[in-house]
């Protein structure tokens, strides 16, 4: 037994953690996720093809995307749902580090990360970040940063309007709801670079498609993108 394992164990006897799908006691080598809920969730296999499955073809023509991945399929109303749920509203950033960093594991194999240069998570509002306390996208880019110890780029773009919540939107709503949404800081920073956008759920990708629209404009600028959850259709 590590002295992490041992520590856990007594963290656990004062305060028990519990999965944030099921709610059940979580294990000592378990994080956020149980072992029958990690099983259970619908993983996609995006990391074996990376250049080409559906997510990554919602960005062809947009904008120079490389390769995009997501580690689970998102169902709303979903059991596994209640993990994004629980990370964006229930004030629980520990679910985004954590699963970034399983996110990021189950990519590295593929050599996923190798060529790129710098992780870029999707901004939110000054004022949503206000009330929420964290950008659950950033938290999410921790847990990535802390697995393939790429820097992350904290002030190359910032979200400076658009912050209505896109859940009950359709497709075209969503495109015109980021529409110069983001307003780039640092071009300086991100000329020449091969870019890791990081989010939480893509489903029309109108908001990263955004994003990467404007960080093109500092040139020669090529990117990826993962996410924890893709909308499966």
């Amino acid at each position: 037994m590590t002295w992490t394992t041992l520590l856990t164990e007594i963290f656990d006897l004062i305060s028990p953690r519990s999965c944030a799908v099921c709610g059940d006691t979580l294990q000592a080598t378990e994080s956020v996720v149980c072992g029958v809920c990690h099983l259970r969730m619908p993983q996609t296999d995006f990391g074996k093809n990376p250049y080409d499955n559906p997510m990554a073809r919602l960005f062809w023509g947009q904008f120079p995307i490389e390769k995009a991945a997501a580690y689970f399929y998102y169902i709303p109303h979903s059991d596994t749902s209640r993990l994004i749920y629980h990370l964006k509203y229930h004030h629980q950033p520990e679910i985004g580090e954590n699963m970034g960093r399983m996110t990021a594991n189950a990519l590295k194999p593929y050599r996923f990360f190798d060529d790129i240069d710098a992780i870029v998570p999707i901004p939110i509002t000054g004022r949503r970040l206000r009330q929420r306390g964290y950008n659950q996208s950033m938290e999410i880019a921790c847990g990535i940063s802390e697995a393939t110890q790429l820097p992350i780029l904290k002030k190359a773009v910032r979200r400076i309007q658009f912050d209505t919540s896109q859940t009950r939107m359709k497709g075209w709503q969503r495109k015109e709801n980021v529409r110069d949404a983001f307003q780039m800081l640092t071009p300086e920073a991100v000329e020449g670079k091969h870019l890791l956008l990081v989010d939480d759920i893509v489903t029309t990708g109108s908001t990263v498609i955004a994003c990467a629209q404007e960080l093109c404009k500092a040139g020669d600028v090529r990117f990826s993108v993962v996410s924890l959850g893709f909308t499966k259709k």
